[in-house]
C-alpha cells in the first residue's frame, strides 16, 4: 500500500514505521533500522524528519503498542520530534523546504 502512494506525507511514514516495528523482521535492532527507514523516507519526500528524544521514549513506545487502537499517541509523539528537528534546523541557521 505505502509503495502504491505518489505523494507520502509525514502521517504515512508514521504508519509504515508502526507496521514496520509490528513486523519486527530482525533478532535485534529493530527500532534503529526503523527510525533509520523513516529518516531516509522523510528525506526521499523533502518532509523535514522526527527526533525521538529519550525524554519521549516512553511516549513513543507507548503509541506502538497503543497503535491498533489508538494513532494519536505515536502520531503526536513523532510530530512532537518533528518539531524538535526544526529547532535544531533553526539553530543552525538551515532552512527547511
Amino acid at each position: 500500500e505505502y509503495n502504491r502512494k505518489t505523494n507520502i506525507t509525514i502521517e504515512d511514514i508514521i504508519t509504515f514505521h508502526s507496521d514496520f516495528e509490528h513486523i519486527h523482521p530482525f533478532q535485534d535492532g529493530n527500532g534503529r533500522v526503523g527510525r533509520l527507514i523513516a529518516l531516509k523516507e522523510c528525506l526521499h519526500w523533502n518532509i523535514v524528519p522526527f527526533i525521538i528524544e529519550d525524554s519521549k521514549k516512553a511516549f513513543y513506545y507507548r503509541g506502538l503498542s497503543e497503535w491498533d487502537i489508538e494513532k494519536g499517541y505515536l502520531t503526536d509523539t513523532c510530530l512532537d520530534g518533528q518539531d524538535t528537528f526544526h529547532r535544531l534546523l533553526d539553530l543552525f541557521d538551515i532552512e527547511a523546504d
